[in-house]
């Protein structure tokens, strides 16, 4: 075990050899500043002022040249060989609000939601602990490095983990986890992720997603709606689609006790074929344009969610920076 220091505090932690520095102060409940876990977009930059640390990939995409040449590293991907000092801004706002833990666990059921996009349901072997909205890590046997995943369930401490993944043309991973067996044995490191539920707010809430962006959305409408006295009167709940062949989510919505009274479903379909007559309700188009449609006067008063594909997520941010949102009831994390 290593121990690494942060300059200009008396902040250290513990990092084990096969930890990364990020995790290992997340598992200390320090709040060190991240996003994907996964090194591609660069918010757990650090600079390395002594040690020695081995990088898990070489060529992440949120690291440039630059940063290199500068002696930064990425949290996530840097792994200790000595004990070292480091630079780092500590910040509140990433303290976990469940300390990450790491279990075995095994496959134990899969069903199809479309023609693509499939549930996994693993047992652990300890139980992990999380808030609806998070996401965790699954370590695969033969898969280089980590893929990232959101629970869908509503949050809690549950030894039974259900994730939602999309199938991914030439996708490592998830061409894997599609073809893995039931008892399959896998990794499990969680919980992670800021665009948790947050209980406290009495604001009505806007869930937007798209592909495997279902399962945070999904989560976090469990979440809400279990809640023994909910401050909010509505759940909008908006989800993207290519082609109708890809809507899903309403038959798990309809299924919660409140969803009937509180509960709003749009589907949103990009590019449905000519033929192609659409379900009733559904609407043409893209995603933020729907959001804009029909929410542009009320955004202010919203606590906002979203998930899906990087140019979605990109274009919902857009949107709610144009129309002035303020970012703190805006909740995303950058790993899809």
């Amino acid at each position: 075990m290593f121990q690494i220091q942060i300059d200009g505090s008396t902040t250290h932690f513990p990092c084990a050899p096969d930890d990364t520095l990020l995790r290992a102060a997340l598992r200390a409940g320090i709040g060190f500043p991240y996003e994907c876990n996964v090194g591609s977009c660069g918010n757990c930059k650090f600079e390395l002022l002594e040690g020695e640390l081995q990088n898990n990939w070489q060529d992440a995409p949120g690291l440039s040249e630059k940063d290199r040449l500068k002696n930064r590293w990425l949290g996530c991907q840097a792994k200790a060989c000595s004990n070292a000092r480091i630079k780092m801004r500590e910040m509140d706002h990433y303290k976990p609000i469940h300390i990450p833990t790491e279990s075995a666990a095994t496959l134990i059921h899969k069903r199809e939601i479309t023609h693509d996009l499939h549930e996994f349901s693993f047992r652990c072997d300890a139980p992990l602990s999380f808030a609806a909205g998070q996401y965790a890590l699954i370590h695969v046997s033969g898969v280089p490095g980590p893929r990232a995943y959101s629970m869908s369930q509503g949050g809690a401490s549950k030894e039974r983990i259900d994730f939602q993944a999309r199938l991914i043309p030439g996708g490592v991973g998830t061409q894997k986890l599609f073809s893995m067996p039931l008892g399959e044995k896998v990794r499990i490191d969680g919980p992670y992720g800021m665009a948790y539920l947050r209980e406290d707010s009495s604001r009505d809430i806007l869930l937007v997603g798209g592909g495997s962006g279902l399962a945070p959305m999904i989560s976090l409408a469990r979440g809400a709606l279990s809640l023994q006295r909910p401050s909010f009167q509505n759940i909008h709940f908006i989800y993207g689609a290519r082609e109708s062949r890809d809507i899903c989510g309403l038959d798990m919505l309809s299924e919660l006790p409140l969803w009937t009274s509180m509960g709003h479903y749009t589907a949103v379909v990009s590019n449905p074929s000519a033929q192609e007559v659409l379900p009733h309700g559904c609407e043409r188009g893209f995603v933020h344009e729907v959001v804009q449609k029909l929410h542009a006067k009320d955004l202010n008063q919203m606590e906002i969610y979203f998930a899906g594909p990087a140019l979605m997520a990109q274009a919902m941010l857009k949107l709610l920076v144009e129309l002035k949102v303020p970012m703190s009831q805006v909740h995303f994390d950058q790993f899809y």
